[in-house]
């Protein structure tokens, strides 16, 4: 199994640092460059709408969206300690190959997406601060491919301080801007008191909960956490997972200051003189200077701009490399996804510039986060079954307060997204001149995208109700055995697969070989992480088999037997043949078995694959 962002895996040494605090600041670094997510462009617009519309009055959702961040992350960030996989790593080793691609397709969109968001984002900010018409901004937006791959030549750590860097000048703009507004702090802290003034204030509410979770961040911090190196103790796990629970509180609180620092600031200037459409980045940009008095306001406005989308792109980028390595195992040169990712973003915001001119800036950054509500539940739903699973987590699964905490905002961040891209299909319904099209075509898409993301949440719940195939007690088999004197095979290799058919098998072989022979016993593991990840996979199934093939050698063992065992992983009749041809066996044994696999494979046409892969007789016995 390759690692995650391998050429900077484990390259943070923790263990040699001195004093507990330079130990402490060794584990700091990835929740910053998670927390960049937060405080893109795409969050700005809805921050703007919310405070010129509405005042202090929705501080508080930024609030809960911050605490859900911080849960989720938190998550994201114990997955990777825990398991040593991504989140899309842990996804291809669960899910079928086909719900993975879609998994992929759904997650590469939403790269796309907030690529989009950071790209205007950049843009308007230079068109802001040097004057440049924003269709030229847009392409100078295409300069910055390299950065990623200069920053990352040089290390994990080089990379985390220029986004460190970048997160303080959008912070120190933002202590400025407040300074200039004069906040009003009673109103500030009453907007901190949950209230819905109406449905408008909800909608904008919905709009900054799903701006706030990013999905490509739960990917991009289950990587991160892993690029230190730390003792692999329980001790050393527990250590590390305290510490990045305190790096990702630090840094997401700063996200939450940006974020509230921007409603604030609207909400300072414009609501409070009467300005309650400014929703644009560009009208708050231009309204700054004569609202505060002050020219700085504006510049400092376009220079925090700026850095927000540099930084988001950055991390953007690395979340990209993350799921296609993750979901695909396919690796490509950082500069090469940096192009097609950007040219993707850049080829449709030059389009809808080029036609309908830069006023409609904001209805595709609302486009991108609708994309990106889309998108969020098929990332936070398998983290959730994920770090809730024993087995995977080896002992450091959450609790049971925290899943159940966990669900509940995963219920409220889909079912708001939800109703988000349904008020948008309603709308495009009502405004478009031919809505037959949008029948067809997307309202069928958005059916398909919510089936599957109930199969998502429900396929591990009803996979612990199915009957356990590996269910058969080998102290239960009924072995006929009688000395004779006509046994002829010396190596006998028998598959099992711990059902009812084993039973038939055995008394087969045994009536070959009997006392005299030796015997080896095949397991074949064919899950999903099976066949990606072979004998490093660490799944609830392979423990399970381990446990089983053990068992079934004590019990014939106890009764005389000469009896070996082999584990393989992977597709049965190219692992069988391996096994068999690698080996010095006299036949092979096979029952009619319970898995789907074996049995495509002893009544379908691989069983002649099989038959001219192996040079000893095959003997198949029926159940």
């Amino acid at each position: 199994m390759s690692k995650s962002l391998e050429e900077v895996n484990q390259t943070v040494l923790t263990q040699n640092k001195t004093t507990g605090f330079r130990k402490i600041l060794a584990f700091f670094g990835p929740a910053y460059l998670v927390s960049v997510g937060y405080m893109d462009p795409g969050n700005w617009a809805t921050d703007i709408a919310g405070g010129s519309q509405f005042g202090y009055a929705l501080l508080w959702v930024l609030l809960m969206s911050n605490m859900m961040a911080l849960l989720l992350q938190s998550l994201s960030a114990r997955l990777g300690i825990v398991t040593q996989r991504d989140l899309a790593q842990a996804s291809r080793e669960t899910y079928s190959k086909y719900i993975n691609y879609i998994l992929y397709f759904l997650a590469e969109i939403a790269i796309a997406a907030c690529d989009l968001a950071e790209v205007l984002g950049m843009a308007i900010g230079i068109n802001l601060l040097f004057g440049i018409p924003l269709l030229p901004a847009v392409l100078i937006t295409v300069l910055d491919t390299f950065l990623l791959l200069f920053l990352i030549n040089k290390g994990i750590r080089k990379m985390e301080a220029f986004i460190i860097v970048l997160v303080a000048i959008i912070g120190f703009s933002f202590i400025f801007e407040m300074i200039f507004a004069q906040p009003e702090m009673g109103k500030v802290l009453y907007g901190l008191i949950p209230s819905m003034p109406n449905e408008t204030a909800l909608y904008i509410a919905i709009g900054i909960i799903g701006a706030t979770v990013m999905p490509h961040n739960l990917y991009l911090h289950s990587s991160l956490v892993q690029t230190r190196k730390f003792d692999r103790s329980n001790a050393g796990i527990k250590q590390a997972l305290k510490y990045n629970f305190i790096d990702s509180t630090i840094a997401l609180n700063l996200a939450f200051f940006v974020n509230a620092a921007i409603l604030i600031l609207a909400a300072a200037t414009f609501f409070k003189n009467g300005m309650y459409q400014v929703a644009e980045i560009q009208d708050a940009h231009q309204f700054l200077a004569p609202l505060l008095g002050t020219k700085w306001a504006p510049i400092l406005f376009a220079v925090a701009l700026i850095a927000a989308g540099q930084s988001s792109t950055v991390t953007g980028t690395l979340a990209g490399q993350i799921i296609m390595e993750g979901y695909l195992n396919l690796r490509i040169q950082p500069w090469v996804r940096r192009i097609i990712t950007r040219l993707i973003a850049i080829v449709p915001a030059v389009i809808v510039i080029s036609i309908f001119g830069e006023s409609v800036t904001g209805k595709l950054l609302i486009l991108s986060q609708v994309i990106l509500s889309l998108q969020l539940g098929f990332a936070i739903i398998p983290l959730i079954h994920f770090v809730s699973d024993q087995q995977k987590m080896k002992g450091f699964a959450i609790s049971k307060i925290t899943q159940i905490a966990s669900w509940i905002v995963a219920l409220v961040i889909v079912s708001l997204n939800i109703k988000l891209v349904f008020n948008e299909i309603q709308s495009w319904l009502q405004s478009a001149e031919n809505p037959v099209i949008l029948w067809l075509t997307v309202v069928p898409l958005a059916f398909g995208f919510l089936i599957l993301l109930i199969y998502i949440v429900l396929k591990p719940f009803l996979s612990k109700l199915k009957p356990d195939i590996h269910n058969h007690s080998p102290h239960n088999l009924v072995l006929r055995f009688s000395e004779s004197d006509g046994y002829n095979k010396k190596n006998i290799a028998i598959t099992v697969d711990f059902s009812d058919s084993d039973q038939n098998a055995l008394n087969s072989a045994i009536e070959l070989g009997g006392t005299a022979a030796n015997y080896t016993l095949i397991h074949i593991v064919e899950t999903v992480g099976a066949m990606f990840y072979g004998d490093d996979i660490e799944d609830h199934e392979t423990t399970i088999d381990e446990k089983l093939l053990v068992e079934y050698k004590e019990m014939l063992s106890e009764k005389g037997f000469k009896v070996e065992t082999v584990l393989g992983f992977g597709k049965p009749n190219k692992t069988i043949s391996k096994i068999i041809n690698e080996g010095n066996y006299d036949i092979l044994v096979m029952g009619t078995h319970g898995h789907t696999g074996f049995k495509d494979l002893i009544f379908g046409t691989t069983v002649d694959k099989l038959r001219h892969d192996i040079d000893i007789p095959l003997f198949i016995v029926k159940n």
